[in-house]
């Protein structure tokens, strides 16, 4: 007897219920219906499954191999209704939350070439702080995450797919004081000068928000509307910023560009190395496109663009709001 999508429904509530009868009442089925199916299951799987306890049940071994296969198909199954319910839709917005940074410093070029990969769609990014990326996914807020990824305590029930690795590197204007030392500096010197950022600031999830908190003599930080800005001020010698290096590489003095006007400051615990992630929900419960988008930041297309020297690094926006037009 082949296995059916009602038993591996009934048995996945089992289980993450712990209780036969409160399976059946979320069920809206009766409790000697859902142990008939336990029954079948037990006679099919050779398998006790789980056993009752004075707390509710306890699954054997195998019980629990069959409660993470059932949970698994039973959200595949959801979600190609979905899909196909939606299929024939003339309005398919995918919606894309984005962390800060990585909306201004990677997103246009992402989009672009994800434009390029798919037949056509419709996006909306939206930015919101990386504290809130768990809460917001599993609300259905949003079908994807890209840029910091949630706090490894909220991360159950996340399919996590890191996607770009990036490093930070402490910039200043070449005439700069600090800039005139050949030593590595800590960050003691640094605090007497201001550090520029972007919008969001130092955010406590990613890997330069942690370096930063372990700072215990802050510095004055001052948070522009965007880190283009921030670089803009910091070349003019009005402080010093963590920037990325694949952004400002082109305008170091070390590279040896004519137009030089940035260099590198030689600091303690720097370069910082960091890592975006395109967070969605996982056991096949979000949205084909937006699998389909967490697949498409993993290849050598995506991290081209998102490095390359020409077009629109970031995304227009308006308010804390993106919307993308994509087509073939």
């Amino acid at each position: 007897m082949a296995l059916t999508l009602t038993q591996l429904r009934t048995f996945a509530q089992i289980a993450r219920l712990g209780s036969v009868t409160a399976a059946a009442r979320s069920l809206s089925v009766s409790v000697p219906a859902v142990s008939a199916v336990v029954g079948a299951l037990r006679d099919e799987l050779g398998d006790q499954l789980f056993f009752r306890t004075g707390s509710g049940i306890t699954l054997t071994p195998g019980g629990r191999v069959l409660a993470d296969h059932a949970e698994e198909i039973v959200g595949r199954t959801q979600a190609i209704r979905r899909d196909v319910a939606h299929a024939g839709a003339d309005d398919r917005e995918l919606r894309v939350l984005a962390t800060a940074a990585f909306a201004e410093s990677a997103a246009g070029r992402l989009f672009d070439a994800f434009a390029r990969w798919v037949p056509s769609d419709s996006v909306a990014v939206i930015v919101e702080a990386a504290d809130d990326i768990a809460t917001l996914l599993r609300e259905r807020a949003y079908d994807i995450a890209l840029g910091a990824r949630p706090a490894l305590a909220a991360s159950p029930g996340f399919d996590v797919v890191p996607f770009f690795k990036y490093r930070r590197i402490m910039v200043a204007a070449p005439d700069h004081p600090l800039a005139r030392s050949g030593e590595e500096l800590t960050l003691r010197q640094l605090r007497s000068t201001p550090w520029f950022c972007g919008p969001g600031g130092f955010e406590h999830l990613t890997e330069e928000g942690r370096w930063f908190g372990r700072i215990t003599e802050l510095p004055t930080v001052i948070e522009l509307t965007s880190e283009t800005d921030a670089v803009s001020a910091v070349a003019g010698g009005e402080g010093i910023m963590l920037a990325y290096e694949h952004i400002v590489a082109p305008r170091l003095r070390e590279r040896g560009s004519d137009s030089a006007d940035l260099v590198r400051l030689p600091v303690e615990g720097t370069p910082l190395s960091g890592l975006w992630s395109a967070t969605t929900l996982d056991g096949g419960r979000a949205p084909a496109s937006a699998r389909l988008l967490q697949r498409f930041v993993t290849t050598a297309r995506a991290t081209t663009a998102m490095v390359s020297a020409s077009g629109s690094r970031g995304l227009s926006r308006r308010g804390n709001k993106f919307h993308v037009a994509l087509w073939s």
